[in-house]
């Protein structure tokens, strides 16, 4: 029986397509081995570390299969000179990706976790292979996750525009604008806009001070903030718009610009039953 069996042996061990099956398989078995004993270490980060290994297991598979078949590759390449132009024409894209991956490797303009914008796409970046960045979506107005998965092509970051907004994940600039129209003077109560604007940031204050800072000395530039900003302007059409930027902590940017809208509103209609409108600016104003 072993006399029948060592011819077939031979015979797998010299068939290349047996060979690259069996690596294959031994490959990602032992890719499983160690993502399940990642998952079984670590209890945090464990995202990135299985993100590496994956990358790290389809290169060396690449390495690999590449190796093995090398010598009918190159007789297939000298056999198709005359169409290399337009394979090259036709796999375009998956260079350009290959290309784009390498880029990031190289430049590291993120990271894992990181909250990036590409072109017009803003999401957390969960993870990235050599064909594609996947990335958690993000409503970058609201602050929160839409719960989509956005897979762009690794040639995007090439051509867009790649902005970090790491940041923002915890604090956040955060504008938002009022518009009404003329009737009422916004003059009249605007300090006591104020008072809420700071009433409703006291409790982060010092947090938000030292976040700045550390923002500014990060990036080296000088950044609006901490403190309350209110702006009173005109639109296009006359109407009053009255515009708040607050830096604060993202998940409470909208529960602030509500609770500031509520008593813009309540001051406003305060001030059109009093008929305010006509009282001049105060004086001792120190905005």
């Amino acid at each position: 029986m072993s006399q029948n069996f060592y011819p077939v042996l031979v015979s797998l061990m010299s068939n290349k397509l047996a060979i690259t099956l069996c690596v294959f398989m031994a490959i990602l078995f032992i890719k499983f081995l160690i993502i399940s004993l990642i998952k079984q270490k670590y209890a945090k980060n464990k995202r990135s570390k299985i993100n590496v290994v994956n990358n790290l297991i389809s290169v060396i598979l690449l390495i690999v299969v590449f190796n093995i078949w090398s010598t009918e590759i190159q007789k297939f390449a000298f056999s198709i000179a005359a169409f290399i132009v337009a394979i090259v024409l036709a796999t375009r894209e998956f260079i350009q990706c290959f290309i784009g991956f390498m880029y990031i490797i190289s430049s590291r303009p993120y990271r894992t976790g990181d909250w990036i914008q590409v072109g017009d796409s803003y999401g957390e970046v969960h993870s990235t292979d050599w064909m594609k960045l996947t990335l958690l979506e993000v409503n970058v107005d609201a602050y929160e996750y839409t719960g989509k998965t956005l897979y762009l092509p690794n040639s995007r970051l090439i051509t867009s525009s790649i902005k970090n907004l790491n940041f923002l994940k915890r604090y956040a600039m955060h504008h938002f604008t009022i518009t009404r129209d003329g009737s009422v003077n916004p003059f009249v109560f605007i300090d006591r806009l104020y008072e809420k604007a700071h009433e409703y940031c006291e409790d982060f204050k010092d947090v938000a001070v030292r976040y700045n800072q550390l923002i500014e000395n990060r990036l080296e530039i000088n950044i609006a903030g901490p403190e309350p900003h209110i702006q009173v302007a005109t639109s296009e059409l006359g109407d009053t718009q009255v515009l708040f930027t607050i830096f604060c902590p993202t998940e409470r940017a909208m529960g602030i610009e509500q609770a500031l809208t509520a008593d813009f509103m309540f001051m406003w209609f305060e001030q059109e039953t009093l008929g305010h409108a006509s009282i001049n600016v105060p004086a001792n104003n120190n905005y």
